[in-house]
């Protein structure tokens, strides 16, 4: 499959929060032009989940202000959603796996397959498809 981007998982969005971000993602990052990159609504969804479950609600309001103000503009025009094409792949894919598939990762699986990108995520183990390129930029490869 020709690679036409790079669709973000939670992890890798969530990561860039921290304090101190993980430099090889930072490098990879870098080396990657924003019109490559993107989203999905589950993604948005799981960061909104996280933010509704911080009690502290300075905390809730600067994370939720990160995602409307900082999130969304960078990367709005790329926010992909379930569409019954998504839907057909993600069916495809649970229909021939031998055991039930978590089902958001498996929706991001068929998003970035739908849409030819790679996933970029840090839990690999979390998306074992052979038709799914992964880039784990922690360890910097493509699979």
């Amino acid at each position: 499959m020709t690679v036409g981007g790079y669709l973000l998982d939670t992890n890798i969005v969530s990561e860039l929060r921290r304090k101190r971000p993980e430099p090889k993602l930072l490098q990879w990052f870098e080396a990657v032009d924003d019109d490559q990159l993107y989203l999905s609504v589950l993604t948005t969804g799981e960061i909104r989940r996280g933010i509704s479950r911080v009690k502290d609600p300075e905390k809730q309001k600067e994370l939720s202000d990160w995602l409307e103000i900082t999130l969304l503009p960078w990367l709005g025009s790329h926010l992909l959603s379930v569409d019954r094409h998504v839907a057909d792949v993600w069916g495809n894919l649970c229909g021939i796996a031998d055991r039930p598939l978590p089902t958001i990762d498996s929706l991001l699986a068929a998003t970035a397959m739908a849409h030819h990108l790679a996933l970029v995520t840090r839990n690999t183990s979390d998306f074992q498809f052979p038709e799914l390129p992964i880039i784990n930029p922690w360890e910097s490869n493509l699979r």
